[in-house]
């Protein structure tokens, strides 16, 4: 099957899982396991923070991080579609008592800082004290702009916020922009790294950041449930795809924009090819099609997630022959119609 419901989909290689099989474990609750310890080390300084933690799933690791920053009652600002707003279950406010404030993204992924300002309650015993302002790189497979982020740092510095990135996919970004990931990373306080997507992990995610900010973060991972014990096996996963499937990702986003230059061809779907920056391309069409269309495709051996407004990933898994065979099925489907 081609698998484009999400990068997440991704299987080990045959190299990552004897990398896996290899590796020297211990406790990591203990912090025994040497393994973790490395690809902790590793992230954070690639990243250029002083400590890193590893989780089992970014929702935990980003949960830790608004709970490390913010008291109970207190407010984070977020993107309307961000990750811990819309599709990490309500945790912030079911686990950490914690408020979201919403705003909309800007077409380009940013939050408009003018409104964000707005947002910032004043100090009156009326409102929750608002502690944090938390970006996402990518969003919806768009990159920041490195000109904004440093903005919004010294935004977030002058109104004393604490500065998260959900940097599920930043890696991604990193390679679009050409930069060391750091280049990224060094402007926030802290930043939350999935490794189980575009990079082609089974499972993790590293949070990083300033040591006390990781120290109370491993207390949250703890309340969550979130300690392992020998993840050695885990992490080697990890320490393998940030040696080889970082730089790899600039396939994936080739693979998406040949896909989005095909599909845009085909009169009954809406797309914008030119829009496509790394390794997601987003595509309408009309509702009555959704059902046969997906049927249709997994008829071929492809599957996507059914909605009229279509998101299609590329991920280690998919090659190029295989977004040629994507298209064509595509095609094949709307012919005549």
């Amino acid at each position: 099957m081609i698998d484009l419901r999400s990068d997440t989909v991704t299987r080990p290689t045959a190299a990552m899982r004897q990398a896996m099989a290899a590796a020297e474990v211990g406790d990591d609750v203990f912090g025994d396991d040497p393994t973790v310890n490395q690809l902790q080390d590793k992230l954070a300084e690639l990243t250029g923070h002083e400590a890193g933690l590893f989780f089992p799933s970014g929702t935990q690791s980003n949960l830790a991080a608004l709970m490390a920053h913010c008291g109970r009652g207190e407010e984070f600002i977020i993107g309307s579609l961000g990750h811990s707003f819309k599709y990490e279950a309500g945790g912030a406010a079911v686990l950490g008592s914690l408020w979201p404030c919403s705003i909309e993204y800007e077409a380009d992924g940013t939050l408009d800082l003018k409104k964000v300002a707005a947002h910032i309650k004043p100090d009156d015993a009326h409102f929750a004290h608002t502690r944090l302002l938390v970006l996402e790189n990518t969003q919806s497979g768009r990159v920041l702009p490195l000109a904004y982020i440093k903005e919004a740092a010294a935004f977030a510095r002058d109104h004393r916020l604490g500065f998260h990135l959900d940097g599920a996919r930043v890696f991604n970004a990193a390679v679009k922009l050409g930069v060391p990931v750091h280049e990224i990373t060094q402007h926030f306080d802290s930043v939350s790294i999935c490794l189980s997507k575009g990079l082609g992990c089974p499972i993790g995610t590293v949070l990083v950041g300033k040591r006390e900010l990781i120290r109370k973060a491993h207390r949250a991972r703890k309340i969550l449930g979130g300690g392992m014990r020998q993840a050695g096996m885990l992490a080697a996963a990890g320490l393998y795809a940030l040696e080889y499937h970082v730089q790899r990702l600039a396939e994936d986003h080739a693979n998406t924009r040949k896909l989005a230059e095909g599909l845009a061809r085909i009169k009954q779907i809406k797309i914008d090819p030119a829009i496509v920056q790394t390794n997601m391309v987003f595509a309408a069409i009309a509702p009555e099609h959704v059902q046969p269309l997906t049927a249709h495709l997994k008829s071929t051996g492809i599957l996507i997630l059914p909605n009229a407004n279509l998101r299609l990933v590329t991920h280690l898994d998919v090659s190029a022959a295989d977004v040629e065979r994507v298209i064509v099925a595509f095609r094949g489907y709307f012919a005549g119609r």
